[in-house]
């Protein structure tokens, strides 16, 4: 683990892999929590976390200097959203011939997993799901519009489109789940550490 100042009120965790940021996502919260750390937020990325919005990131960062998450596997797991898909996506097939599997398997093992909401971004809703040992490549040309409710793979993250947007993610699936209302508090429906299923509708 190293830490880099980013700005003038932030401070950039840089981490080993995903694990090593879900260890120290976990920890920050509870720290937070606790009253231990002043950050306004906690983002974690693919190989990061950034604490933003600190008064002081330079003691800070002596503080996580001097700090040592459990392993992630260790802590209290996040709560479990079950989402309903139909598994009919136009790259399913692609995904089989890629796995060496018939289409039911590509079904039964993605939606046999527990997965986990490893960090979001891209657009506001979209997580990137992780827990698959299995991936697929991106599409060698992207798609100019995804639909709202695509489920779909890429490298080792499976996700669902919130809105209608380009993607260049393997499409195996639907689903009718609002992933983002600004309405609604939290407005994002996944947020890190949640643990999801992808029920076969």
């Amino acid at each position: 683990m190293h830490t880099r100042l980013a700005g003038a009120a932030a401070l950039l965790i840089e981490c080993a892999d995903g694990a090593e940021v879900e260890a120290w996502r976990a920890e920050l919260w509870r720290r937070r929590e606790r009253g231990e750390l002043a950050a306004v937020e906690i983002v974690p990325g693919a190989r990061t976390v950034l604490l933003d919005g600190l008064a002081n990131p330079e003691e800070t960062a002596g503080l996580v200097a001097g700090w040592a998450p459990p392993p992630a596997a260790s802590g209290t797991p996040g709560p479990l959203i079950e989402i309903m898909v139909w598994y009919d996506g136009e790259d399913l097939a692609s995904v089989a011939s890629s796995w060496d599997v018939p289409v039911s398997e590509v079904v039964d093992r993605v939606a046999g997993t527990e997965l986990r909401v490893a960090f979001c971004g891209f657009a506001p809703g979209f997580a990137y799901l992780t827990g698959l040992p299995w991936t697929v490549p991106r599409l060698d040309t992207p798609r100019p519009r995804v639909p709202a409710g695509s489920v779909a793979l890429a490298g080792g993250y499976a996700g669902i489109y919130p809105t209608a947007s380009p993607g260049g993610w393997q499409l195996i699936g639907r689903t009718g789940a609002e992933l983002f209302d600004a309405r609604r508090e939290p407005p994002a429906l996944l947020a890190p550490g949640t643990r999801v299923r992808l029920v076969a509708a």
